[in-house]
């Protein structure tokens, strides 16, 4: 196949790396070739924390792709989390010249940076303009300015920044390896392009993607983007719990919570209980299945009542109709779209990858939801992008003024 036809997705989780290869088909549609894995050493709360360490393990989960797909990875694009992301909305405007009343591709291009003309924190870089809406001389829902008459181009843009540091010490992460990195995707944004489907976007949705160590989201009305952030709680807080509540090692605790662990109380028998075995240095033990159930409700249920509060500060949150979207490797605990509807008050489900091809156990499990998610954004990307580098682009983006 064409070089061109390959895109490789690459998330760098608190609890694994996920490297997924995709072929871009004749058809539009995308087909999985393979899935790298690898545990995740060296970051913390979506972060990386130890340089070296978070390098060998990108490098496994690349190796392990590579064997599993017989491609040989170059480029990939790449899935940042962590607290220090933010948003906001803000409307950009452009005026065009007198002598010219036809909009063009550069006011579309200017009124981008007009939306980005306002102060965030000087440590930190844009990471994405969404485009939300356009408006023409005042006329609203314009889809395609360009080409149209007018005199005044005014657009809403959904945009997310974060700190640049964290930002390139997982671009660098990667480039060491050696790779191109050819864009940087928030995570959550990653996980709606294959989560949901524009159906789904217009009728308004909220897609909760909880990992190891962050619980990213995004929240769609109309068709565009309104909020997005990530929380620094994840399922590793969980297991934390459940090793320090039960008084087992984290090894054992994060296997209870896999294999036995549920978030719904109440539907237990009597006094029913799990049997942990013993083995290297551990006695064994007995665990009340309502007490293990009771700390992970707990916990999850103060995950998204964080999640609401924040949500409530804007409007937002009230215009969701199709509901809410669980997804990320957390999402597999039993019960947990129940929990969330009721603290929520709304319909939830747990999602994973739609419209997809080939390797059918990669996406139909939502812990792939943003590797398999940078694929399909990657896949937009150079449909809609005219032929440029790049890693120029992105060092151009993040490492100006820095050698």
């Amino acid at each position: 196949m064409a070089s061109s036809d390959l895109m490789v997705g690459l998330e760098i989780g608190t609890s694994k790396i996920c490297v997924v290869v995709g072929e871009n088909r004749p058809d539009g549609t995308i087909k999985i070739l393979g899935v790298g894995q690898a545990p995740s050493r060296g970051v913390r709360k979506g972060e990386i924390v130890d340089f070296e360490t978070a390098m060998k393990c990108v490098h496994e989960a690349v190796v392990d792709a590579e064997q599993k797909s017989d491609v040989m990875i170059r480029s990939v694009y790449v899935g940042v989390s962590g607290s220090h992301i933010q948003s906001f909305n803000n409307r950009g405007c452009v005026l065009l010249p007198e002598d010219r009343d036809e909009i063009d591709e550069q006011d579309i291009e200017d009124v981008k940076i007009s939306a980005r003309e306002v102060s965030i924190p000087a440590q930190n870089a844009f990471l994405h303009s969404i485009i939300q809406h356009y408006h023409v001389d005042g006329q609203d829902g314009v889809l395609n300015p360009v080409g149209m008459l007018g005199q005044k181009l005014e657009a809403d843009f959904h945009i997310i920044h974060g700190v640049r540091t964290r930002i390139q010490n997982t671009i660098r992460c990667v480039k060491e390896l050696p790779l191109e990195v050819e864009d940087v995707v928030f995570n959550a944004l990653a996980s709606a392009q294959v989560v949901l489907t524009q159906h789904q976007k217009s009728l308004g949705a909220l897609v909760i993607d909880i990992g190891g160590g962050t619980t990213d989201y995004i929240l769609y009305v109309d068709g565009a983007v309104k909020e997005c952030g990530s929380l620094a709680v994840g399922g590793d807080h969980i297991t934390n719990d459940i090793s320090m509540g039960l008084r087992i090692p984290m090894t054992r605790a994060e296997k209870l919570k896999i294999e036995e662990g549920g978030v719904t109380l109440g539907n237990c028998l009597p006094g029913e209980t799990v049997l942990l075995k013993d083995d290297s240095g551990f006695a064994g033990k007995e665990i009340e299945r309502e007490s293990l159930n009771t700390i992970i409700h707990l916990r999850l249920r103060e995950t998204f009542e964080l999640l609401k509060r924040k949500l409530e500060e804007q409007s937002f949150i009230n215009y969701i109709g199709e509901g809410i979207f669980i997804t990320g490797g957390c999402s597999l605990l039993n019960g947990i779209h129940h929990l969330a509807g009721d603290i929520f008050e709304m319909p939830a489900r747990v999602a994973h990858a739609q419209t997809m091809s080939g390797l059918t156990s990669a996406f139909e499990n939502p812990q792939f939801s943003t590797a398999i998610g940078l694929i399909k954004y990657a896949q937009a990307v150079q449909a809609d992008r005219r032929p440029r580098r790049g890693i120029g682009r992105i060092f151009g983006r993040f490492f100006t003024g820095m050698r």
